[in-house]
């Protein structure tokens, strides 16, 4: 039976990823560490070969991908923007820390940042554009693809989507890091499931050093 894989890889380092800062529709480019990051990555062979790339509209999602596949096809899917936190944007936790929407955020009692989106609107967007990026693959025959994206998408769609199943936060990954997927169509089709097959790089692959 076909089965389809995507590689699911968080764009490079930014200023405001280096300063801890909430940074959801911000539109902020990658940083001069994140291209160099994303640079020795790709030179040392950390990414897989693909047929076609899929990213998030947002600028450091973009230009990530240009650095990782210089060369490949790209389609953008509005749907898998980083989630809006409204007034947090910007901010980091220990600015945070004594705004009490923050705390009840955080803690699980307001559905969403003042302004924002809540978890369960984002939740639904990711999923979708997640199913977009499926149905594309299967409807074209491509069966390697990448799609570079935000950490929170990442994180969003392996808790809801992802085997094993683990909680949101066991999720995280790196700048420039990911996860590959595999896609079982009658799996998939059945129950929204897909198999998590490996880290990117692999687990116990080390950066050379310069």
């Amino acid at each position: 039976m076909k089965t389809y894989t995507i590689h699911l890889i968080r764009h490079g380092l930014t200023e405001g990823n280096e300063k801890g800062q909430y940074i959801g529709v911000t539109d902020l480019p990658i940083s001069t560490a994140g291209i160099n990051e994303l640079e020795r990555l790709r030179d040392a062979g950390a990414y897989p070969p693909v047929q076609v790339c899929y990213a998030s509209p947002l600028l450091r999602c973009r230009q990530s991908l240009a650095v990782i596949y210089p060369e490949a096809a790209s389609v953008l899917v509005e749907d898998l923007r980083e989630c809006n936190f409204g007034v947090f944007e910007g901010k980091t936790a220990a600015e945070l820390e004594a705004d009490p929407d923050y705390g009840a955020w955080t803690a699980g009692r307001l559905p969403a940042p003042p302004g924002g989106e809540s978890t369960d609107a984002f939740t639904e967007r990711v999923c979708a554009g997640f199913a977009q990026m499926v149905r594309h693959m299967m409807e074209n025959g491509i069966t390697q693809a990448a799609a570079v994206l935000h950490g929170g998408v990442i994180m969003r769609i392996l808790s809801v989507c992802g085997l094993p199943q683990l909680p949101f936060f066991q999720w995280m990954c790196g700048s420039g890091r990911g996860y590959s997927v595999r896609i079982t169509p009658s799996v998939y089709l059945r129950s929204g499931m897909v198999e998590v097959l490996s880290e990117i790089p692999p687990a116990g692959w080390e950066l050379p050093e310069d």
